[in-house]
This record gives structure tokens, sequence and C-alpha cells, in this order.
């Protein structure tokens, strides 16, 4: 399923015309992507919760050769999953 997709499946289930569906979607990405940003986490109960690591600098060899990279430190996105969703999923 693709972003326009997921608009037109919350559209249909919200009964929110597919321009009021796009902006609530569009509203929720940029606050979730907006707080991760600031390191903060966000959390649904039963559906999961989205939060930040910081990843330490690292050396990583190049898979065929001898060489070696060094990799900067980095924040990556992280998503644990709730126990309603892995419930859902797994039937």
């Amino acid at each position: 399923m693709n972003k326009a997709e997921f608009v037109d499946a919350v559209a249909e289930k919200s009964g929110l015309s597919k321009k009021d569906s796009k902006a609530a979607v569009d509203a929720v990405l940029d606050t979730l992507t907006e707080a991760l940003a600031k390191k903060d986490s966000v959390a649904f109960i039963g559906f999961g919760t989205f939060s930040t690591a910081s990843r330490a600098a690292r050396e990583a060899r190049v898979p065929g050769t001898d060489k070696t990279v060094k990799i900067a430190a980095t924040t990556v996105a992280k998503f644990k999953v709730g126990k309603a969703l892995k419930e859902a999923v797994s039937k």
C-alpha cells in the first residue's frame, strides 16, 4: 500500500473527503517527524511507539575486500510494536 492508497482507505473509513484525509495524513506524518527530530518519542497505546536511538561511530569492513571504512555516529528512527498490533498481525 502506498501513500495514495492509504489516503483513500482513510477517506473511506472516516467518511472524510480525499482532500481532508490527505491533509490529516500529512499532518500526522509531519507531527511525527517533528517529534522524532526533537528526539521525543510518540506512543500509540496498543499500536506501538516511535522513538530515536543514537548509533556510535564505528568501522565496517567492505564485503569482498580487505578495506575498512569509518561510519559516522548518527541518530536513527525506531519503532516498537504494541501488543494489539502484534496480535492482529500474527493471526
